[in-house]
């Protein structure tokens, strides 16, 4: 059984079927190994390991060799002795196979067809090569003839040409490069002057764009100083056509009360309106009387109105007397006669308004006539609070504001036209 055993250890590198050795492969001789390490071919060896960088994957060549040893090797396991001898096969066998791998072009071993195939196209290619041979061989004699049928002249003729014309490129060439030496110098001249050019261009920007800075800053300001004249222009001619009496002093009514400034001047039982309230009315009443008065240069007789918010009053020139045009209310109030006296003495003072001024335009007219406290519609209203309704005394205070208010649109009128005279 041990004698039919067939060993199997290596497969063809072609077409890896299994291959059956030789036991003449077991024992070579020094001049076999000798012959088989000759190259095959003069392919120069290229160091593939030291470009192995620049490749994506580099798979180094199988070397058969090497099998066995590593972590990757095998061992077989038998007695002590058959190990040995088959492991020294196996390495002789391996080293032999390398071998040749390394001379040649072709992975070794090959199987029987394998071979055949092989030696077949290599039969081909020599047949290739000597075709190949006896063209150049034809061609080199055609070549001898052709060369020796010319005449010795004619190429002596041909290599003084060719002097000739090696002389004058050389020629050319100098002229050439003396030209590239001017050409070189006036490029280095150019370039010195394009830097040149190039720093004062960056000056020149340079201060361009301080100036520029300047004029945009100057604009600017120019813009805004125009812009603020225009506002202060606009300001002032809103100004001159405001008059400051309307503008100060807004009287109107509310409900069945006249009012000043937003301040109601009266009080019914059904709106009892504050005493600070109407002392503040009459306050801002008292003052405008006084500004026209002073606008059309009057000076009452016997009365001297003093503005002094909600505690102004009205001075009785000659007597030291002061009448309040402010109250507090309250049981005692009501048998207090001042504040009686202190209205009637401002409802005659402006009167004394009225008077002045129909001096002079005969046209103008109030709607309420005034006489001694009282104001005359079609009724006749008192304006002092004792002995007299609550809801009289508000309506007389009403016609009062209505006369003040047409003697503040008289004066508004007549002053705004006196401006217009002067300004034009």
């Amino acid at each position: 059984m041990m004698e039919e055993r067939v060993s199997v250890s290596f497969n063809c590198q072609n077409c890896l079927q299994p291959l059956i050795l030789d036991d003449s492969l077991n024992s070579l001789g020094e001049h076999i190994l000798a012959e088989l390490t000759l190259p095959i071919n003069s392919t120069p060896d290229v160091d593939l390991e030291s470009q192995a960088t620049s490749f994506d994957h580099y798979v180094h060549p199988c070397r058969l060799s090497d099998s066995g040893n590593g972590a990757n090797g095998f061992m077989l396991i038998s007695d002590g002795k058959e190990v040995d001898s088959l492991s020294h096969k196996m390495k002789v066998r391996a080293i032999l196979f390398d071998t040749l791998s390394d001379n040649s072009n072709i992975d070794h071993p090959l199987c029987e067809e394998c071979t055949d195939n092989l030696l077949e196209m290599l039969e081909q290619e020599i047949v290739i090569i000597d075709n190949d041979c006896e063209d150049y061989k034809r061609y080199y004699k055609r070549r001898e003839a052709d060369v020796g049928e010319q005449k010795l002249s004619e190429l002596q003729k041909e290599l003084e040409d060719i002097e000739n014309e090696e002389k004058r490129l050389y020629e050319e060439l100098g002229a050439l490069t003396e030209e590239e030496k001017e050409t070189l110098k006036a490029i280095e001249e150019q370039e010195a002057e394009a830097k040149r050019l190039a720093q004062e261009e960056h000056r020149y920007w340079k201060e361009y764009t301080k100036y520029r800075k300047d004029y945009l800053n100057t604009d600017d300001e120019y813009r805004s100083l125009e812009c603020q004249l225009a506002y202060t222009q606009s300001q002032l001619d809103k100004l001159r056509n405001t008059n400051v009496f309307n503008a100060t002093f807004h009287i109107w009514h509310s409900g069945h009360f006249g009012t000043i400034n937003n301040f109601k001047l009266g009080r019914l039982p059904s709106v009892p309106v504050e005493w600070s309230e109407i002392n503040a009315a009459w306050g801002q009443t008292a003052l405008l009387l006084a500004a026209l008065a002073r606008k059309i240069n009057l000076t009452f007789e016997k009365y001297k109105l003093v503005p002094y918010g909600n505690h102004s009053y009205i001075e009785v020139l000659g007597e030291q007397r002061e009448l309040p045009l402010y109250g507090s209310g309250g049981f005692k109030f009501l048998w207090d006669t001042k504040f009686d006296a202190g209205m009637v003495a401002f409802l005659d003072c402006l009167q004394q308004f009225k008077e002045k001024v129909e001096q002079g335009h005969i046209d103008f007219r109030l709607p309420y006539q005034m006489n001694k406290g009282k104001i005359e519609d079609s009724s006749i209203y008192s304006i002092k609070i004792q002995f007299n309704s609550e809801e009289q005394w508000t309506k007389a205070l009403k016609f009062m504001l209505t006369n003040l208010k047409w003697s503040l649109a008289w004066v508004s009128s007549q002053f705004n036209d006196e401006d217009e005279v002067l300004s034009s």
